[in-house]
């Protein structure tokens, strides 16, 4: 059997990191994406990924990277779209520039990425396109208005482009992470000036619920070792949560209960 080549975006920390080191030990040829990374892609030695430059912003970058993986492999079976990042403020005082940057990356980065290898995979009547999106793609989360925005966005899209290639041999797949314990949390940028803010007792009260939740969440290797299930699977579900059953709990019940009871427990929830 012929191996996998598995190409995953933003494996330069977080998830996608675990990720790439998992598969890559499993025996998959895995290239992740770094903006900072050389190119060509360096390995370490076998076993590791292939770490490879890609700005998932840029179209003319993701091209050269996804060429070079052809040129060396003549396939890609597998793309995980997991490059992304979160922005914590009020929606009033989040300016359109960041709103901008947050969709631009989170959702036209998949977009950009899942356009430049549909070709392939329809040539080779084969692929899987993996989506990460969240929990809070389904669900509204107070002060991540925007992150929020963009995985909801990209809900949309893959439920669309899931139909679109059911009959050319392409399966796409979202993945929805709960709380992780990665360093997206010190990463997330969060709105300036928010102390002068009518919002800002509330904001500190939730982001202080979020981070804690994320700190205490569920180690990324989880995430890995359900991705490599969902790889080996031949019918792929629409999509698959991972994290705290309580988390996946509240995804599964939202549309079965009242909106204005799912909106009391989240508001409890974050102490808002």
């Amino acid at each position: 059997m012929t191996e996998k080549i598995i190409l995953i975006t933003g494996a330069s920390s977080g998830i996608g990191k675990t990720c790439a080191d998992y598969l890559s030990k499993k025996g998959y040829i895995v290239y992740g994406t770094s903006r900072k990374a050389s190119f060509p892609p360096t390995q370490s030695e076998n076993g590791t990924p292939l770490l490879i430059q890609m700005d998932i912003r840029d179209e003319t970058s993701v091209k050269k990277a996804v060429d070079h993986i052809i040129k060396q492999h003549k396939k890609i079976d597998v793309v995980i779209n997991n490059a992304g990042y979160g922005i914590a403020g009020p929606v009033e005082e989040t300016t359109i520039k960041q709103a901008q940057e947050q969709l631009e990356t989170n959702f036209f980065g998949a977009v950009r990425v899942s356009k430049m290898v549909l070709p392939l995979m329809r040539k080779q009547k084969d692929g899987l396109i993996i989506n990460v999106s969240s929990i809070g793609g389904v669900m509204g989360l107070p002060y991540q208005g925007f992150y929020s925005a963009s995985k909801y966005a990209l809900e949309g899209l893959s439920e669309a482009l899931r139909m679109e290639v059911k009959g050319l041999g392409i399966k796409v797949t979202l993945l929805e992470p709960g709380d992780i314990k990665t360093s997206f949390t010190d990463m997330r940028e969060k709105h300036k000036g928010i102390k002068n803010s009518v919002y800002s007792k509330s904001f500190q009260q939730v982001m202080e619920v979020v981070e804690k939740e994320e700190r205490n969440g569920v180690p990324p290797l989880v995430v890995a070792k359900k991705l490599e299930k969902i790889i080996n699977t031949n019918k792929p579900r629409q999509r698959y949560r991972v994290g705290a059953f309580s988390q996946k709990f509240a995804a599964s019940i939202k549309g079965t209960l009242p909106d204005g009871l799912i909106e009391w427990i989240l508001l409890k929830f974050y102490n808002v």
